[in-house]
């Protein structure tokens, strides 16, 4: 549920929000004399202007530093200037969060503890409810989290869609890897597409403005819910099966198509089994996504969704990612040693793609439309109010 604010305490997080904004822009001008010595001029140059959106990004994803975590959502003043640092410094403006409910009462107090979490620090973080906040956030200095579940399982009713939308959520997946209420998720050996309540929360989300993310979505599941939808649809985080063909994960052309004609735009993730089929997996192999989907259907239709944390697994204990790897579902084909790709584990992830792709010979234009742009763009469009 969302929490309510007194008038005092909203103007006094507005005064907060305005002298952090001050601090985080003198703090960046101070840290791109150092950027530079590590990147291209261009690229940090890139990285300042843009509004960077990770429509995939589980905030502190690491499954060692949980308990930090949870200190974050239920204490007071854990969290830290010094922890905010960490995402200012990403140069990431805004993520979905991208976590999951089992089911209504769960997502709920999900919300809840995030609602009161973004409240408690109105100078750092803001909760991202309309297109207009994501440019807010940027110019603020403010890292800015959209509710997304990557489930639907909370949707027992079409009433219950309401009730999310009203504790803030924004994006909401079909389903995860198998079957839900509303459809079938990558998984599922018997594919069955979207269920006829599916169709139903497609049409109350459309109806609302809330996104419908075709994240571990089916083959068929993909493609009925575009021809249902009445607004455009996002694949918040995937790969291109043509460059992965072992991957039930990844999307189709037929589906990539699908996505683009309803408006819709695709999140290229990061994630190094997902990426490439075998050994090694480099940054540039994450750019072949990004160029498979420009190709086929135009670059206003591709963005990034990391499916990490400002820092991913692979920057924790060695043991828990590899007891993490080797218990991952065998449909994952996970191979090598990483979770994310090499190079792309940290918090200077999307210094490291925009530096790729300026190598790739990328536009300016078409560097902010991957960065940021067409997630503005198709949220915009889907969004009310």
């Amino acid at each position: 549920m969302s929490i309510p604010l007194s008038r005092r305490a909203f103007l006094r997080g507005t005064v907060s929000a305005a002298l952090a904004a001050s601090c985080v822009l003198r703090a960046r001008r101070a840290g791109s004399a150092a950027l530079e010595s590590r990147y291209p001029r261009r690229v940090v140059r890139l990285m300042e202007e843009c509004t960077v959106v990770d429509m995939l990004n589980q905030f502190l994803y690491r499954t060692d530093k949980e308990s930090t975590l949870n200190d974050w959502l239920s204490k007071p003043n854990a969290f830290t200037a010094s922890d905010f640092r960490q995402f200012a410094d990403s140069g990431v403006s805004a993520i979905n969060f991208g976590l999951g409910a089992g089911s209504l009462h769960e997502a709920t107090e999900l919300f809840a503890h995030w609602n009161a979490f973004v409240l408690q620090y109105p100078r750092w973080l803001v909760r991202i409810d309309k297109a207009a906040d994501l440019a807010r956030c940027k110019a603020s200095g403010r890292f800015g989290i959209i509710f997304g579940l990557q489930s639907a399982a909370q949707f027992e009713s079409l009433d219950a869609v309401d009730t999310c939308y009203a504790a803030g959520q924004r994006i909401s997946q079909l389903c995860h890897n198998f079957r839900s209420v509303a459809a079938d998720g990558a998984f599922e050996p018997r594919d069955a597409g979207v269920s006829e309540f599916g169709a139903k929360v497609i049409e109350r989300m459309n109806s609302l403005g809330m996104v419908v993310d075709l994240g571990h979505a089916s083959d068929r599941t993909k493609l009925e819910a575009c021809e249902l939808s009445k607004a455009p649809l996002i694949l918040s985080h995937g790969n291109c099966r043509a460059l992965n063909p072992g991957s039930l994960r990844a999307c189709t052309d037929e589906a990539i198509r699908a996505l683009a004609k309803r408006g819709g735009v695709m999140g290229i993730t990061c994630i190094a089994f997902m990426v490439k089929g075998s050994e090694p997996v480099t940054v540039d192999d994450v750019i072949d996504h990004v160029d498979h989907v420009r190709d086929l259907v135009g670059i206003e239709h591709v963005g990034i969704g990391s499916d990490a944390g400002v820092e991913s697994n692979d920057r924790g204990s060695p043991q828990r990612l590899q007891d993490m790897l080797t218990k991952a579902d065998p449909r994952y084909h996970v191979h090598g040693t990483h979770e994310v790709v090499a190079g792309l584990e940290g918090p200077n992830r999307f210094f490291e793609l925009t530096a790729a792709m300026v190598r790739r010979g990328y536009t300016n234009e078409h560097v902010r439309l991957v960065l940021g742009g067409n997630w503005q763009r198709v949220l915009g469009e889907i969004w009310r109010g």
